[in-house]
């Protein structure tokens, strides 16, 4: 993205704010960027700000890296995330390597915390020039803990290409309303269609002032995300229950294929958004605020989906800082949440009715081995294997067990990463 130094420091502090937020687990790098100081910028300087914290964070593993050769101690977080910043506008930005040094000095100076070492960020920063950019080693790219896991998961190849996404910044993908005019919205956008039905476009910005949004023609929507509905294979008429809704793209995808939907989710907040959505869209669904594990509702569905809650660390294309935010032991402890949401979504299931289990994360603890607990523990309930290439799945990610696991490299051009399981409850 090419930019013009005179984008200024307001846009500049405003990005070390979301880095900030993103490696502190203050709300994380889209909470901050809905902060009330954020929204004062001119849309500009946010597009600007957020590009820098996003490149950061998606290559903070090498950048780090690097900047320990250049310091004999660590300095304070605000100096750290300063050089950082520096480092990414000169290295992964258009911004002339004289601009990245000069305002990143120009803010160390305007804090006190950081103002005594203007001398060793314009040093360091130099001494980063010197050497050139480093290199995109995916050993680098992971924080360590996460490369060693997806190495014992599925070997060492796969995930250096797991890893080497990271630094790609991903397309935008969009789900359609309706999927005859495939054809019609590709041109109109200037998309390219994957073979999953996914729209896939190149072009950047708001997309709220792109052809199609207000009219309901589709909504964002990554191309593995898309999948897990799909799965279902509603037909219209079927009651259909989405536990964790928010914010609502599956719902959606339920909702254009006939479904009678309703939606529940413990955030309030978040299914406004989902409700702003439908109605966007000129669909319709019921609307539940509730806890999924104890909803007070006795009603069974056709098809239940439950893409619960999990560490996200398959959605870094588009959110670097869950890589970084995430501790080794949140895995462990939301194994437990999905297990309780697994049950309570399997009773919601009419019998012969289907269930689909999802996550957007590449734990194994998050996926394959919730699916054979699930099983051990609830015989009323049966895999249901899915098919090579159903859903426009890559065949790529169909694992011997039947399920899905979609890895970010499988698709060209990339997807997030998921896991998916379907099950049957029996007569």
């Amino acid at each position: 993205m090419t930019q013009e130094i005179n984008d200024g420091l307001p846009a500049r502090e405003a990005a070390l704010t979301l880095i900030d937020a993103a490696l502190s687990r203050r709300g994380g790098l889209d909470e901050a960027a809905s902060a009330h100081g954020f929204r004062f910028l001119e849309p500009r300087e946010r597009a600007f700000a957020r590009a820098l914290a996003m490149a950061a964070l998606r290559r903070l593993g090498p950048i780090d890296r690097a900047l320990s050769g250049k310091l004999a101690k660590e300095p304070p977080p605000r100096v750290r995330n300063l050089l950082r910043l520096g480092a990414v506008q000169a290295f992964y930005l258009d911004v002339p390597a004289f601009a990245a040094v000069a305002t990143t000095v120009e803010m160390t100076g305007v804090n006190k915390t950081s103002r005594p070492f203007k001398g060793l960020v314009n040093a360091v920063l130099r001494g980063l020039l010197r050497d050139g950019p480093p290199s995109d080693d995916p050993e680098q790219l992971a924080p360590p803990w996460l490369f060693t896991r997806w190495t014992a998961a599925w070997g060492p190849e796969t995930a250096r290409l797991v890893a080497l996404e990271i630094a790609k910044e991903p397309a935008t993908d969009l789900s359609l309303k309706d999927p005859a005019l495939a054809q019609a919205w590709a041109q109109r956008l200037e998309g390219e269609i994957l073979p999953s039905g996914t729209l896939r476009l190149a072009r950047k910005g708001d997309v709220a002032a792109w052809p199609g949004f207000e009219e309901g023609g589709w909504w964002v929507q990554d191309a593995a995300a898309a999948i897990p509905a799909r799965l279902l294979k509603v037909q219209p008429g079927e009651t259909a229950v989405d536990l964790c809704a928010a914010p609502g793209g599956k719902s959606l995808q339920l909702a254009a294929a006939g479904a009678i939907v309703t939606a529940v989710d413990r955030s309030a907040a978040r299914l406004e958004r989902l409700t702003d959505n439908f109605r966007r869209m000129g669909l319709t669904a019921e609307v539940v605020v509730a806890d999924a594990g104890n909803w007070d509702d006795a009603r069974t569905f056709d098809a239940v989906l439950l893409d619960a809650p999990c560490s996200a660390t398959g959605t870094f294309r588009r959110h670097p800082d869950v890589l970084w935010a995430a501790r080794p032991g949140d895995v462990a402890s939301l194994a437990g949440v999905q297990a309780r949401l697994l049950d309570a979504a399997a009773d919601r299931v009419k019998p012969g009715g289907r269930l689909v289990y999802c996550v957007c994360s590449l734990e194994p603890e998050e996926g394959e081995a919730q699916v054979e607990a699930f099983l051990a523990r609830r015989p009323d309930m049966r895999l249901d294997p899915i098919a090579s290439g159903e859903a426009g799945a890559p065949a790529a990610s169909l694992t011997a067990r039947g399920t899905l696991r979609l890895l970010p490299h499988q698709l060209d051009g990339g997807q997030d990463g998921f896991f998916a399981a379907r099950f049957i409850r029996q007569a």
